[in-house]
């Protein structure tokens, strides 16, 4: 009986082993801040901008502690204007920065803000998370996985 119970517990162990989906990961975030967009990353001057909308930089480090790559990695953040009221309502997640390698490394999101929000912007709670396999279907496996606009914003 003994025997059995143990056998059971193997198998059943292996089983979820071998089917269970991809983890998620968290990675840390520091020096995480957002800036005006420049000219390079797409940022307009007033008199081009369309009504309703400014473009905002949040860069930082995110920090991958371990062995392997982290794929499809979100970043989540709260950002209070200056009347602590939240910029992007309803929501904290705020882009996605593909793919992280082991070490760190910097990374920048392209934001558009409502025009008129009063500043100073604060960003609270920013974190990222990713996968430790892929979540879903890639385009192809030597492209880059980020959006046209996403790739003029410079990491640095």
């Amino acid at each position: 009986m003994l025997r059995q119970s143990i056998r059971f517990f193997v198998v059943l162990a292996c089983v979820f082993t071998l089917a269970m989906p991809a983890m998620a990961a968290e990675l840390q975030l520091t020096g995480v801040h957002l800036d005006t967009c420049n000219e390079e990353e797409g940022g307009q001057p007033d008199f081009k901008r369309p009504m309703g909308a400014s473009c905002y930089v949040l860069r930082g480090e995110v920090e991958n502690p371990g062995r392997k790559p982290i794929i499809d990695t979100d970043v989540y953040a709260r950002i209070l204007d200056a009347s602590g009221e939240p910029v992007l309502q309803n929501r904290t997640r705020v882009g996605s920065i593909g793919d992280v390698a082991p070490g760190s490394q910097p990374f920048a999101l392209r934001l558009t803000v409502p025009a008129g929000t009063p500043g100073p912007f604060v960003v609270k709670n920013a974190k990222a998370r990713g996968f430790s396999a892929p979540v879903r279907t890639r385009a192809a496996d030597d492209e880059d996985d980020l959006l046209p606009l996403e790739r003029q914003v410079a990491v640095n």
